[in-house]
């Protein structure tokens, strides 16, 4: 049994009441809550609207006629995005967890884009350090260090033998 209101000569009345109902409720979104926005949240999404257009403006690579080319041109500044966008959530965000998955990112990302580089036959020849990390002294001829990017790289060139 139909509702009343939804009865044939009562049908554009309660087209009019869901109308009016839907209407009221979409009334709030046009009116969103504003908040002060902080200075860190102000820098935080200036910084993040750059690396996004940055991004956005380095895909737009030009065919070179290889594919395997032209794909690598064009996923090395989207992984280079997402690596600046986690350097942006670790200079700004507070959560813990989210600030891990931006040091996982990072990490990640870079190794994606030497991998993908190596495929190709290019050297991978960036040696600054990560962006979360400071630059130290350079380690005295013959020290023993731990260079875990340079060991995947290592591991890398291996494989391709």
């Amino acid at each position: 049994m139909l509702p009343r209101f939804l009865k044939p000569g009562l049908a554009p009345l309660g087209a009019a009441v869901l109308l009016a109902v839907a209407a009221a409720a979409f009334a709030h979104d046009d009116h969103p809550v504003q908040t002060a926005q902080t200075a860190d949240e102000s820098a935080f999404l200036a910084e993040n609207d750059a690396a996004m257009t940055k991004m956005m403006n380095d895909m737009a690579a030009k065919p070179s006629g290889d594919i395997d080319r032209d794909f690598v041109a064009m996923m090395t500044p989207h992984h280079q995005g997402a690596i600046d966008m986690a350097v942006i959530e670790l200079r700004y965000g507070k959560n813990e967890r989210l600030r891990r998955i931006a040091q996982e990112i990072i990490v990640e990302q870079r190794q994606e884009i030497d991998a993908m580089k190596l495929a190709l036959g290019e050297q991978v020849t960036d040696t600054t350090p990560a962006p979360t990390q400071q630059p130290g002294p350079k380690p005295a001829p013959g020290a023993t260090t731990h260079d875990h990017m340079n060991m995947h790289h290592d591991m890398m060139k291996q494989e391709t033998k």
